[in-house]
């Protein structure tokens, strides 16, 4: 295999994952050895069977058949108790290793998530999975049963006859050639085949969750030439890896025969010449006959090796991943307060070479309703994204009531924000699960609570199950105003003391936004809410606007002394009043 220092850690820690498994991966390797050693005395005793015939002592034969059919028990109950704790233990390992990559993924952070297509991290969390689970339950085993055989076959065909037992030992060097070979020129090629792999179910992944646009724009035909271009790649290198095999592995088979050949030709002129018996040039062949399918399974057992650190490598590219946003030492839970959020000469970017936010100081007064506008990349939903810790500020400092936000836990935190997106996900599961997502513990009461402050609950009372109807993957079943007002709701349930809507009302329509903006006015109350919003609509339920322009807080005021004092508000407005008078004639 390939000796180098990256290749070597992958392999090393792969293995630590067996660790818990110390006992079962032990007793599989004594079931092995005791197989494979049972067929070693039967084999011996097959030698036995030759010379008994040669000697005409048949009386001998049905003792030695005899041994020879209970070794084969022995060595059919050995496999079968291997097979079995192997097969539990590759499981187990498996589970581990999934477990420990979710885990991973549910505590990195946004920016993470921003520079990763979720196709290629699914396909690590399952095609990779497997090949490192197949690997670490029974490649490992292979090899201890294998090397054994090889061990024992040594000793005791070297007690046959040593001259024979250095003929067939001299083509090592060359399988250990060819053997290096294969695995330098296979692991490169295999890291790329499992890459190339995550790219096709990138693409599937992409169109199963996109389907509605696909076909909106009739696509379907440039999507398929996609995934076929993506499929040839993959289809191109496993051909090539194939090819490797093809004549890497017929190579390993090969070379054995040749000592085989040898073996034959120079022990049968010892037979003649009375310097070998009969029975030991049985046992001798028969020995020789049982290294050549550990010989053989060499090419197989280094590709199994590679392609598992190759996928071992990409596990760990997820596992290894720094967690930019986490509890830092010694982090409290978020005292007891009002709400009051203060932005300390903030400079953020989601690269940090490029700056989104600019040394902005600004805070919110508790209770207030604050309203975020300006256009599209000015820096709204950076800002707001700052309070959660979804992202950490390059300079300055983020505080909720006094504290900054980097020096509490992350759980305390987000338990007192309640944040709604304009494109809210919902899980394939009821209503009543949804809502109380982020209050497992909430009472039915709560829940209904909740959807009533989000005018959801008109529209929840019609559903065929009422709060337990199951909806549909991503919430498809329901409309885009009926997804919104529950993901209100889900918010609205834990009770937050800081609320942020991000463009919250955008998919709904002016009815509809009407409803939600009464309950939000009770949801509002007493509460610290900032709001991401273009409609004057929404805008209004505000008791004071924040107006950013490139990155920088340009404005501050209520609407009438906007009005009066601001281009970016004047535009919104007179929009605004353009989409009021047009709801109000299309009525």
């Amino acid at each position: 295999m390939v000796e180098t220092p990256r290749y070597r850690t992958t392999f090393v820690r792969l293995i630590g994952f067996l660790r818990p498994y110390k006992l079962s991966m032990g007793i599989s390797i004594v079931l092995a050895v005791g197989s494979q050693a049972a067929g070693i005395a039967g084999t011996f005793l097959a030698g036995s069977v030759a010379d008994a015939l040669h000697h005409r002592e048949h009386h001998l034969l049905p003792w030695l058949v005899a041994a020879i059919l209970a070794l084969g028990v022995v060595r059919a109950a050995t496999m079968a108790g291997r097979r079995l704790i192997a097969g539990k233990q590759a499981l187990a390992v498996e589970l581990d290793m999934r477990t420990a990559v979710y885990a991973k993924l549910v505590r990195l952070s946004f920016g993470f998530y921003d520079r990763h297509q979720t196709g290629q991290l699914m396909s690590r969390a399952t095609v990779d999975l497997q090949g490192v689970r197949f690997f670490l339950g029974y490649g490992l085993i292979f090899f201890f049963q294998h090397i054994f055989t090889i061990a024992g076959v040594a000793l005791v065909v070297f007690f046959i006859d040593w001259k024979l037992a250095l003929i067939s030992i001299a083509i090592s060097p060359a399988l250990i050639a060819v053997a290096y070979r294969y695995s330098h020129v296979s692991h490169p090629l295999l890291r790329d085949v499992q890459q190339k792999m995550a790219d096709v179910a990138t693409v599937a992944e992409e169109n199963i969750v996109g389907v509605h646009v696909v076909k909106s724009f009739a696509q379907e035909g440039a999507e398929q030439t996609k995934f076929e271009h993506r499929s040839e790649a993959v289809f191109g290198l496993s051909v090539k890896a194939n090819r490797q095999r093809a004549f890497y592995v017929p190579m390993l088979s090969f070379l054995p025969l040749l000592a085989q050949a040898a073996i034959l030709v120079v022990g049968g002129r010892m037979v003649a010449h009375g310097s070998l018996s009969v029975g030991s040039f049985v046992r001798f062949n028969l020995f020789l006959a049982m290294l050549v399918m550990p010989l053989r399974s060499l090419g197989m057992w280094i590709g199994q090796a590679q392609r598992a650190t190759a996928s071992g490598e990409r596990i760990f590219q997820v596992i290894d991943e720094p967690e930019e946003i986490s509890d830092t030492p010694g982090a409290h839970d978020l005292p007891a307060g009002s709400g009051r959020i203060a932005f300390e000469s903030v400079t953020f970017g989601y690269d940090a070479a490029r700056p989104v936010l600019h040394d902005i100081d600004l805070e919110l007064e508790a209770g207030k309703v604050v309203a975020l506008i300006g256009h599209t990349g000015a820096g709204k939903t950076s800002l707001a994204s700052l309070i959660p810790r979804f992202y950490d500020v390059q300079h300055g400092s983020v505080s909720i009531d006094g504290v900054d936000v980097r020096e509490v836990t992350l759980a305390s935190l987000r338990r007192e924000i309640g944040v709604i997106a304009q494109d809210p996900f919902l899980f394939s599961a009821t209503v009543r699960e949804n809502i109380a997502f982020g209050r497992p513990d909430a009472t039915d009461e709560d829940v209904v609570r909740a959807a009533h402050l989000a005018q959801a609950s008109e529209f929840i009372e019609t559903l065929p199950e009422g709060y337990d109807t199951v909806i549909g993957e991503r919430g498809i079943t329901l409309s885009g105003g009926q997804r919104q007002r529950v993901a209100i709701a889900r918010a609205l349930v834990v009770d937050p003391r800081i609320l942020i809507l991000d463009d919250a009302t955008a998919s709904v329509d002016a009815t509809t936004e009407a409803k939600i903006r009464e309950g939000l006015r009770e949801a509002m109350r007493d509460r610290t809410t900032i709001i991401i919003a273009h409609r004057l609509s929404t805008i209004a339920l505000a008791d004071e606007i924040v107006v950013l322009d490139d990155g920088r807080v340009v404005a501050r005021g209520t609407q009438e002394d906007l009005a009066e004092s601001n281009d970016v508000y004047r535009e919104i407005h007179e929009h605004g009043m353009l989409e009021r008078v047009f709801t109000e004639e299309v009525a």
